[in-house]
């Protein structure tokens, strides 16, 4: 019991501060007042621009849009359901990753941000704020490192895993800017938001495990 309530209380811990932290960001987006730290970021990232690093940045950017995503969701799940067999872990990625989008979708609809116009060398439409890129790679990248972690017996082959998500997330967030449609803070904000959603969906996904194997010790 008292492992489960430090549990829950790191956990709520998380989400309060990465809440905390988008709020804050949210707010200076709305008074103009996190321009110079955009333009600061942008100006080093876009600083260094080169063709053979466009290439790797538009990959990058590539596997973070919808159908890609889509498509490595889709991948996912055949894996736990074919070579795993686990169908809720099945039904739980599939309810974060839309879960998600629909988050996205919701914020980017109340700030109603408009994408930067420096240096675009990419074409994006909709809203800016928060980086719908930035938090479907946080949320698809977080929930397979967290899905594939659990079947990895070696310190090294988690580790691996940790980096591997982790070089994803940051690379197609940093692609967003160095192409020209996104903020800094519009990246920040979604990896924020992305995260406080991801640690409270695993939690609720644990606790429902728990659940499920205590009722079915008791038949």
């Amino acid at each position: 019991m008292n492992n489960r309530k430090l549990e829950f209380s790191m956990t709520l811990m998380v989400c309060v501060i990465c809440a905390i932290g988008f709020g804050l960001i949210a707010v200076l987006v709305g008074n103009a007042k996190i321009q110079n730290f955009d333009h600061t970021i942008i100006s080093v990232i876009q600083g260094i621009e080169a063709p053979r690093l466009t290439t790797i940045m538009k990959f990058f950017t590539m596997i973070g849009n919808g159908i890609p995503i889509a498509i490595i969701t889709f991948v996912v799940m055949i894996v736990l359901y074919t070579f795993l067999g686990h169908r809720r872990e099945l039904i739980f990625l599939v309810c974060v990753v839309i879960g998600s989008a629909l988050l996205n979708t919701l914020l980017k609809l109340i700030f109603q941000r408009a994408r930067p116009d420096i240096n675009r060398i990419a074409e994006a439409h909709g809203y800016s704020f928060p980086s719908g890129h930035s938090m479907a790679a946080f949320t698809l990248y977080g929930v397979i490192a967290f899905l594939v972690w659990k079947h990895v017996p070696t310190t090294i082959g988690r580790v691996t895993i940790i980096i591997l998500s982790s070089l994803f997330i940051t690379f197609i967030g940093v692609s967003r800017i160095y192409l020209g449609v996104h903020y800094p803070s519009d990246i920040l904000g979604g990896y924020l938001m992305s995260a406080c959603w991801l640690t409270g969906s695993i939690w609720v996904y644990q606790r429902y495990l728990e659940r499920s194997e205590r009722t079915r010790s008791t038949h």
